[in-house]
């Protein structure tokens, strides 16, 4: 194993992999470690990872802790929901826009303390170790990568303990036994996969869930919502302007308590095997359909539904780790240009686990009353629609006689 690395930044938690992580690098590389601790909104107290850190034997210049939660939502979040992406059509990518994030910040930091390599705990079989390292190398070519799960024969949670244990590790008592299920969690999203997940005909226990009330539960009587937009990124909920981070924030808030953005995905990983997600994404799913009801009444239809055609495209980048590819930022260009009318206002109904538009109204509308009446109207002549339907036939007439 190679011992030529100094210096390296490792992307830290606190939590029983990223502390033996720590150690590890200690003994197994012998290299000083800096830790990154980045707040997403994941809503955790990043205290103690401080406090552990220090307790490993970290110096406090090297202990990195920061809120990035508004620069999570304006610079990554609000970016993806301008194109509406949804990942095999169901994931709002929750966990694939935060991995760019701590990336960037990650190398800006090993830039800052003159580390020459990086370390994450993503595991051998996931999606995060590629796009962990594909931000990495995009963003400095020349970094160094450490992907303990790749290197040591840590290979079960017994194992992990039984190194804590070894090196005074703290170990919180309830992960002393094997975790019913893996959490992820920022500002955006919460997720949950493995363990007692596995088995995709089992419905997950409702313990599971902590992002929102089972749908049974929710309140009897409707609430609802009005979510107003500029330029495509949302600014205000119920008339009060928010921050991008404070938006989602409140988002979550109302969408949880009506028990909406449940999610029990089978997907594709990039590395080729398929794993069963349990996602919430409340404030997400609130956000992508008033996004969408306020392209309705502002988007034209050859832009729309151009959007709609690349967005798959865009959001598998995403999931894959393509965050700062030139064809990600080529495609980011024509979505933000799509998005210089789409402003206004969507009023949405929340009940029981379900969103729904009920009202949109806009500056920028190209919804005319006066074109789609049922009324009698002096724009639109009915009998030009004849010539307009014979000649859309006309190819189909041809092909009808080639067949005959």
């Amino acid at each position: 194993m190679a011992r030529d690395i100094k210096k390296v930044v490792l992307a830290y938690s606190g939590g029983l992999d990223t502390s033996v992580i720590l150690k590890w690098l200690q003994t197994t590389y012998e290299c000083e470690v800096v830790t990154f601790t980045a707040d997403l909104g994941q809503g955790e107290e990043l205290e103690p990872a401080r406090q552990k850190a220090l307790l490993l034997g970290i110096r406090p210049d090297n202990i990195f802790i920061e809120d990035l939660r508004e620069t999570f939502v304006r610079d990554f979040v609000f970016p993806m929901f301008r194109a509406n992406a949804l990942y095999e059509g169901l994931y709002l990518l929750g966990t694939s826009i935060a991995r760019p994030l701590i990336a960037q910040r990650q190398i800006e930091i090993a830039k800052q303390v003159g580390a020459d390599a990086v370390c994450h705990g993503a595991t051998g079989k996931g999606n995060d170790q590629v796009r962990f390292e594909l931000g990495y190398y995009a963003l400095k070519p020349d970094i160094k990568v450490i992907a303990p799960w790749r290197e040591w024969d840590l290979v079960s949670r017994t194992k992990l303990i039984e190194f804590a244990e070894q090196h005074q590790i703290p170990i919180a008592k309830d992960k002393r036994g094997e975790a019913p299920f893996s959490v992820d969690a920022n500002l955006l999203h919460i997720s949950a996969e493995g363990k007692a997940l596995e088995d995709p005909w089992l419905e997950p226990e409702e313990f599971v869930y902590s992002r929102t009330v089972a749908p049974e539960q929710a309140p009897d009587t409707p609430e609802y919502v009005e979510v107003e937009f500029l330029r495509g990124d949302a600014i205000a909920v119920n008339g009060q302007k928010l921050s991008p981070a404070s938006l989602l924030t409140k988002l979550n808030e109302l969408g949880g308590k009506h028990g909406i953005g449940r999610l029990d995905l089978l997907e594709n990983r990039f590395v080729g095997m398929k794993s069963r997600g349990v996602y919430e994404t409340p404030g997400g799913t609130i956000l992508h359909l008033a996004h969408r009801g306020i392209e309705q009444a502002t988007l034209d239809r050859g832009a729309m539904h151009q959007k709609d055609e690349i967005m798959p495209r865009y959001a598998e980048l995403i999931y894959n780790g393509f965050w700062f590819s030139p064809e990600r930022e080529m495609l980011q260009a024509l979505i933000d240009k799509s998005q210089e009318n789409v402003e206004g206002t969507v009023r949405l109904k929340l009940y029981k686990g379900s969103v729904r538009i009920v009202g949109r109204k806009s500056p920028k509308s190209l919804y005319s009353l006066a074109h789609v009446t049922f009324e009698a109207d002096n724009v639109y002549d009915q009998k030009d629609a004849q010539g307009f339907i014979k000649l859309n036939a006309l190819r189909l007439k041809l092909l009808n006689r080639q067949k005959q």
